[in-house]
């Protein structure tokens, strides 16, 4: 489910309770209307997974992962609106 590749204009957001830039991409989002879903790390073992796999083995967050597929460590909010008009 956690690893499960968002619908079309929305991203899934793989975070942590703790994590200021979580927090601050979470307030951009929801700033311009991008949906997105969050998945905390700390309690889903297999998206932590997920996130160690795109990040060369670390749990960095936030960890982006839009509807083509890929992913982003720490995106601005300029990268997720582009990555989600192509």
């Amino acid at each position: 489910m956690s690893t499960q590749t968002p619908d079309a204009g929305t991203i899934t957001m793989y975070s942590t309770t703790w994590c200021g830039y979580c927090r601050r991409l979470k307030s951009q989002l929801d700033s311009v209307g991008i949906g997105y879903t969050e998945v905390n790390i700390e309690e889903h073992p297999d998206a932590a997974a997920f996130v160690e796999q795109a990040n060369g083995g670390n749990q960095t967050v936030p960890t982006v992962l839009f509807p083509d597929g890929t992913s982003a460590t720490n995106p601005s909010l300029a990268e997720v609106q582009a990555r989600l008009s192509n």
